[in-house]
């Protein structure tokens, strides 16, 4: 049985944590395996993450991953800050090294992690959590190559982790391709495609482009031609559809939706594919 997970960012706003909590609300009924919440570069959310993971939990009973980076910390503050998740009844964790605040190469905490395959290992010899990690399909941007995108990530799979969660993608040959060097290379933990439904093709390019995430031709000229019919939100639904029912054709198992706070595309998706039972019409007498 497929199953579907999705992730959400921590509201900065009374405003953004109204439409977090219509977003999880409108997606709960789907039956996610887990949300997961993120968690600013540089740590900019911590607290905020902390609140909405625990908040989450309580209100929904909803399986939480927090996502935990070890940038601007210590060691023992970045493991002080799992305990309390720990604490707080959260055994899901989504561990990665992060990103530095306004972007540049990454800079060690005097005291902390040098990157994140040391803080798995710290996380994993607590014996608490479940770890799931970053994995880059289209190759991580510091990366030297694609050989060395997978050794790293088998690396951090050995160090711990129990699953990967990729990047997002534009193409279903960028993940299979990745998934075969995978396996050719050893990796045998679970691999979820992070699956992107584009709410906003000019939000969404930007994005790409600040990671590394390459954008074919055919994409760019699909959404410029929609934008100006306006049906970009009837491509959005009828491409990531057709990537993930491809997906799940070639044996894929579970898929990750980054939600973006926003659940319209999304719970979409997830009934053209069949993967939730849509809500009955109400007939009025």
């Amino acid at each position: 049985m497929t199953r579907i997970s999705f992730e959400f960012f921590p509201p900065k706003s009374l405003e953004a944590s109204f439409r977090l909590w219509d977003t999880i609300h409108s997606l709960a009924p789907l039956a996610p395996d887990f949300v997961s919440v993120t968690y600013g570069a540089g740590g900019t959310t911590r607290k905020l993450t902390h609140e909405a993971v625990t908040t989450i939990n309580k209100a929904t009973g909803l399986r939480v991953a927090a996502h935990l980076t070890c940038v601007d910390a210590s060691r023992a503050e970045t493991l002080e800050i799992a305990e309390s998740y720990s604490q707080a009844g959260i055994t899901d964790l989504v561990a990665l090294r992060g990103d530095m605040p306004g972007g540049g190469a990454f800079r060690r905490h005097e005291d902390g992690f040098a990157n994140s395959i040391e803080l798995i290992e710290a996380l994993a010899a607590t014996g608490k959590f479940t770890l799931r990690v970053g994995a880059y399909p289209d190759g991580h941007p510091e990366s030297a190559s694609a050989e060395a995108n997978v050794e790293w990530l088998k690396r951090k799979i050995d160090a711990g982790a129990q699953s990967a969660i990729t990047q997002f993608f534009f193409e279903t040959e960028s993940f299979l391709r990745f998934r075969d060097r995978c396996v050719a290379a050893g990796i045998t933990a679970p691999i979820v495609p992070g699956i992107l439904p584009i709410e906003n093709w000019k939000g969404v390019r930007k994005f790409a482009e600040s990671c590394g995430t390459p954008i074919p031709a055919w994409v760019e000229d699909a959404f410029a031609k929609a934008e100006r019919d306006d049906r970009s939100d009837l491509l959005a639904t009828s491409l990531c559809t057709e990537m993930c029912s491809d997906l799940l054709a070639e044996g894929v198992g579970d898929l990750h939706f980054y939600t973006l706070n926003k659940p319209n595309l999304t719970r979409d998706v997830v009934f053209a594919l069949g993967l939730a039972p849509e809500p009955a019409l109400q007939h009025v007498a």
